[in-house]
């Protein structure tokens, strides 16, 4: 379970979140402990609400170049909410879960499309070139490409427990395929703020992993 700390922080960034939208304190209540019960669940070690907590926070820096703030940090809450390593639809689930949550919530129709349209965007990772609202998202949500070497380690090795069903030579095998596609792309980051700051070390710490994987 997450620390105390951080459901707290979480919370207050929920309250938030929900504020303009008029949704009351025991209804926000009962919905974040649905979210904190799904990003707890057994077999994560990377997709955890530490992990929301992150994208939040870089979606705090890049919020300039949004049009729908609160839509992309909606959708942050819910992007990973449904997680099975051996599943190919997750971001599908994930985007039904937001419409069902959101909709009791009673949150504009208008906000939910656009949530369940950025959260389908994160399944590959590519957007739009004037899609702002999910080009914030997609690099709040690989912000974790460029930290620091011993944090990027962790996370390496949190995507490998959550792999563990997986026999090694084959975790390999597809780790690098999903690490050579973002080091082949000509931009792995879309905002100017990441691009600048961002870009740079993130090739590299894919670059590392791809040789430790070697």
């Amino acid at each position: 379970m997450p620390t105390e700390n951080l459901t707290h922080i979480l919370f207050s960034n929920w309250q938030h979140i929900l504020q303009p939208f008029g949704v009351d304190q025991i209804t926000a209540e009962k919905a974040f402990s649905c979210l904190v019960a799904a990003y707890s669940t057994p077999g994560r070690y990377y997709h955890t609400l530490k992990h929301i907590e992150h994208v939040l926070s870089t979606i705090q820096i890049l919020q300039g170049y949004t049009n729908n703030l609160a839509a992309v940090q909606l959708s942050a809450w819910f992007h990973d909410v449904v997680y099975d390593s051996q599943a190919q639809d997750n971001e599908e689930r994930s985007a039904d879960y937001a419409f069902e949550l959101l909709s009791n919530l009673g949150i504009s129709e208008s906000t939910i499309t656009t949530v369940t349209r950025l959260i389908l965007n994160t399944k590959d990772h590519q957007t739009a070139v004037n899609d702002y609202d999910s080009q914030v998202l997609l690099d709040a949500d690989l912000a974790i490409l460029a930290t620091n070497p011993v944090d990027y380690q962790e996370y390496a090795y949190a995507i490998r427990q959550e792999y563990g069903w997986m026999a090694e030579a084959d975790y390999i095998t597809g780790r690098r395929q999903v690490l050579e596609r973002f080091a082949q792309r000509s931009r792995i980051y879309f905002t100017p703020l990441m691009l600048e700051f961002a870009e740079a070390s993130a090739r590299n710490n894919i670059q590392i992993e791809i040789q430790s994987l070697d």
